[in-house]
């Protein structure tokens, strides 16, 4: 198993680039096939032109984002070739809500980013990254807005509650996890309402890891109280020293708004190292 398409989200956003950058060290890595995709939010100009002097606002507004569209399509051409990557890059004027989840069906892995609330070009849609996870139908690897990740997947922290989606995701992750020098198995508290008999034990997901090639130690999350579970999450794998974190993605749709579990959402919200999540 490996990645041999990648597709990468791309927007107006000052993260656009290192984002850009760490997929096209994994196309690299893989031998993949990288699709830039290409879709930003864009306000109604109608909306500016209530408010006086608003209109010559917008157009140089609209301008400045132009001239950031094409140095970073320029950019990814020019890496593209640098890199000895086969790729293609993509304009898609619908919302992002709906392109991007409809070029990932066709694609290995996603790669995407975090909302960042100091940049208001990181907006994309309401509920964007979970939206994309839900719908993808591929596994999507969050970029954190901070941070730098020189080692990208050689340490990495799999989170474990025995769930279909913990299971999808670590089968997801397998070409990441075969080649990491460092693999552990955090197993959770199972959900209480889960019948003990569907449980996996965490020795029983590292001994099918080993049989892909994958040596994983295995450590216990049991206890934690209160305490919310993506907090301990992150923790865990600040002490672990940890660069990639492996997790399913728990949610559903319920009235047409999206209802994620809490440690999906914490993740989500305050990731401080590179996710990759499967639902």
């Amino acid at each position: 198993m490996s990645y041999k398409s990648i597709v990468v989200q791309l927007d107006m956003s000052a993260r656009a680039h290192p984002r850009l950058e760490y997929a096209m060290r994994l196309a690299r890595q893989f031998d993949a096939h990288l699709t830039g995709v290409f879709s930003a939010f864009t306000p109604d100009p109608r909306s500016f032109y209530v408010m006086a002097g608003a209109a010559d606002y917008y157009e140089a507004h609209r301008q400045s984002r132009l001239e950031r569209h094409g140095a970073l399509e320029r950019i990814f051409h020019a890496e593209l070739l640098r890199a000895g990557v086969t790729g293609q890059w993509i304009d898609h004027q619908e919302s992002a809500t709906e392109a991007i989840p409809r070029y990932a069906r066709y694609a290995d892995l996603v790669v995407a980013g975090q909302d960042d609330p100091d940049d208001p070009e990181s907006f994309i849609a309401d509920h964007f990254p979970e939206t994309l996870v839900m719908s993808a139908g591929r596994p999507v690897l969050f970029i954190p807005y901070t941070g730098v990740f020189p080692a990208l997947g050689a340490n990495i922290m799999v989170a474990w509650n025995g769930s279909r989606e913990s299971a999808r995701a670590v089968h997801d992750a397998l070409p990441l996890l075969q080649r990491a020098e460092n693999v552990t198995v955090v197993r959770l508290n199972e959900h209480k309402d889960e019948p003990r008999d569907n449980r996996i034990p965490g020795a029983d997901i590292a001994l099918m890891l080993a049989r892909h090639g994958v040596k994983a130690k295995v450590a216990a999350l049991d206890g934690v109280g209160n305490l919310p579970l993506g907090d301990v999450l992150l923790s865990r794998a600040s002490d672990l020293g940890a660069d990639l974190v492996v997790m399913g993605a728990y949610g559903h749709s319920r009235w047409q708004e999206l209802v994620m579990g809490g440690a999906t959402r914490s993740m989500l919200e305050s990731m401080t190292v590179p996710v990759l999540m499967s639902h």
